[in-house]
């Protein structure tokens, strides 16, 4: 591995690379935070692909490809005097010592769940009007009801027990449904909501992120399918369900 010394030189190489490219590439130059934003976004999918792959190089990879982003965030930020990338790190540190008064102060915390609460009564004091005001607008649905329940848990906001979660998934469940039954659209995504929202913070009771658990669904599902157009003996729309069905337990078994 690099030594500190050796860290901090390829991170001043980056922001050499980053001055040269802003003043002579005319795609980076063009560039602007608005223009950016749709790709940092999807560099963090990729990184996250990586991640779930645990494709260590792959991860390595699109770590810089983020690293990228922020830098030239940053060199942006410089050209109008507004911030710059030391003002990025000070600002971080600053907020992470500041919020770990149990290792930069005298507080004593028992466990990791008391770090996470007194974290959340921390930003309350530095002015923020909701525990939930740190989840962005913007978040994938299922990931924003994840970070929801975990926030407001932070504050003793939470069931007792999983069984209770679970009755509650049980409730919504029944309570849907009806609805079905009814036939009434409106009410019935309402309940379909509700039957979601239980299930992932049923999902973080038993330790699953939700997120995680339905994206490696997906890569199966993807899998199995593509095996099934490979191995197909005619055009899938010609096939019956038993034949698609054969080959799909093909793939399972593969």
């Amino acid at each position: 591995m690099n030594t500190r010394k050796q860290q901090v030189k390829a991170f001043n190489r980056l922001l050499d690379i980053m001055d040269d490219l802003r003043e002579k590439c005319p795609w980076d130059k063009k560039q602007t935070l608005q223009s950016l934003r749709h790709l940092t976004i999807e560099e963090t999918y990729e990184l996250g692909d990586a991640i779930l792959d645990n494709d260590l190089q792959e991860i390595k990879k699109e770590l810089g490809d983020v690293l990228l982003h922020i830098v030239f965030y940053a060199k942006i930020g410089s050209e109008t005097n507004t911030f710059d990338i030391a003002d990025v790190c000070n600002s971080i540190c600053d907020k992470l010592i500041d919020r770990h008064p149990h290792i930069y102060g005298d507080v004593v915390v028992a466990d990791e769940e008391e770090v996470k609460r007194n974290w959340e009564k921390l930003k309350l004091k530095e002015g923020k009007k909701s525990v939930l005001e740190g989840v962005p607008k913007s978040l994938p649905a299922l990931v924003k009801a994840s970070r929801i329940q975990d926030k407001v848990k932070g504050v003793g906001f939470d069931w007792e027990e999983p069984h209770q979660v679970w009755d509650k998934v049980q409730e919504e469940l029944q309570e849907l449904q009806v609805e079905v039954q009814a036939g009434n659209q409106e009410k019935i995504e309402a309940e379909f909501g509700d039957v979601l929202f239980s299930l992932v913070n049923y999902a973080r009771y038993i330790g699953l992120d939700p997120e995680t658990a339905l994206e490696r669904i997906n890569k199966k599902f993807k899998k199995r399918f593509e095996y099934i157009e490979a191995n197909a003996s005619k055009e899938l729309e010609l096939m019956s369900l038993e034949e698609m069905d054969a080959l799909w337990n093909e793939a399972k078994g593969k």
